[in-house]
């Protein structure tokens, strides 16, 4: 069998996890695949990571062209992130035929397509498994095992910084200030942690999610990424708790008779749902296919080893054909946009509504008679105690209500006097629709 080579670009927490799981398992891929998997170059800004994963001078290079440019490798493994020199690197790679595999969520969200394209034009593959949900193999699952299924539904909890700090603050009575600080501490949360927690990051997962569950074009832009948790306080979790639910950062993808619904955003999932009971920084993708019925997939959605399981299961997948020197089948024709996009204006849902306001008389009917006027109808309308003469909060729970309509009615909520910002939404979604084609 022919030796396999890779070539790894990024030698961080994944890039080094994944040198680890090569060398850790290098004899056992022999032995079961008839796999002799070589780390040919490894580029990194510095050689620091590179002597503490045992990688030599003559493998380690800080100059990613070493590594696209060698004749000997055939498998180029980009885990830098962001755009560039990513974009390059794949660019590059597939013009001097060789396979990539990259966890660059970011990238794929907006350029898939392109690059995909490019794959399939120079008789390459490109591998993603690692840019969606860390370690869970929801990727080979959507393109493989669910091919015979019409997907109807992909909902998930696909950022772990964001589930941990959600679980912390409902069990421990934190705010969201104290919990960020301590993710930071842990290292589950960036120094910038924007990406995590205004749903950024779930969202572009959701964008590769979608576009391969349901064979259409779905990029980053198309996703609806209304709010995140920043402005989620403890009684927002505890009130939700009340009702029967538990606040979760949620990806949705739906499909529905006039197109695609693809939205992130905070949720109140009911407790007996499976994706209620998932918590800490693991994360899981919910499918609903028609001949399937209703699947579940959990793992750990970051780390070292997690993400890197992904990374080599697709070199792997490349390199069983190339080490038996077999041709490969290069990418599929690119998804077009054949489903339109649902503007999220049109959801039909209920929503949990919180406003801090001043208490003063007549305040409440204000409120009250706003959501009256823009066609939203309560359900049920609270004023939890507070201390005298600090802000009172009202908070209200909808009927199924239109999203524009809520929407426009809290921004004249938001423009009274003596409303001093925007209230607080979280969708109490329904899942029961979830396994329906349609709202």
């Amino acid at each position: 069998m022919k030796p396999v080579n890779v070539g790894i670009i990024g030698l961080g927490t994944v890039g080094g996890g994944t040198v680890r799981l090569i060398q850790n398992h290098h004899d056992d891929y022999l032995s079961s695949y008839g796999i002799d998997l070589v780390i040919k170059k490894a580029c990194a800004r510095s050689e620091k990571h590179a002597v503490e994963l045992g990688l030599d001078g003559d493998t380690f290079t800080t100059d990613w062209h070493d590594v696209v440019l060698d004749p000997s490798i055939d498998i180029v493994v980009e885990l830098i992130g962001g755009d560039h020199p990513a974009t390059e690197i794949a660019e590059l790679a597939f013009a001097h035929k060789k396979h990539v595999v990259t966890a660059n969520k970011a990238l794929l969200a907006h350029d898939m397509g392109r690059l995909a394209g490019l794959a399939r034009k120079n008789g390459m593959q490109l591998k993603c498994e690692a840019a969606a949900a860390g370690g869970i193999p929801i990727v080979k699952a959507l393109e493989n095992s669910f091919a015979g299924n019409s997907i109807q539904t992909i909902a998930g909890i696909v950022n772990g910084t964001t589930n941990y700090m959600l679980t912390r603050m409902e069990l421990e009575n934190l705010t969201f200030d104290e919990v960020l600080t301590d993710a930071q501490r842990l290292g589950y949360a960036e120094a910038d942690p924007t990406a995590d927690v205004d749903g950024w990051d779930a969202a572009n997962k959701m964008a590769i999610l979608a576009s391969i569950g349901f064979n259409t074009r779905v990029t980053l832009q198309d996703v609806s990424c209304v709010e995140g948790i920043r402005s989620l306080e403890p009684i927002d979790i505890k009130y939700a708790h009340d009702l029967g639910y538990r606040v979760k950062l949620l990806g949705v993808a739906r499909k529905l008779a006039d197109g695609l619904d693809v939205r992130v955003h905070p949720a109140m999932v009911e407790i007996h749902h499976q994706l209620a009971s998932v918590d800490g920084v693991f994360n899981a993708v919910y499918v609903v296919g028609d001949a399937v019925g209703e699947t579940m997939f959990t793992g750990a959605g970051a780390g070292a080893f997690p993400t890197a399981s992904a990374v080599v299961g697709d070199i792997l997948d490349l390199a069983a054909p190339i080490a038996a020197e077999l041709e490969l089948l290069p990418e599929p024709e690119p998804f077009e946009r054949v489903m339109d996009i649902c503007s999220i204006d049109n959801l039909i849902d209920r929503y949990y509504i919180r406003i801090s306001l001043e208490d003063k008389p007549g305040m409440l009917s204000k409120v009250t008679s706003i959501f009256a006027e823009h066609e939203v109808s309560l359900a049920t309308v609270s004023q939890p105690a507070s201390e005298r003469g600090a802000q009172a909060q009202v908070i209200v729970v909808t009927h199924s209500a239109q999203e524009a309509h809520v929407r426009k009615a809290c921004e004249a909520i938001t423009n009274l006097d003596g409303v001093h910002k925007e209230p607080v939404v979280i969708r109490v979604e329904n899942t029961k629709v979830w396994k329906s084609a349609s709202l």
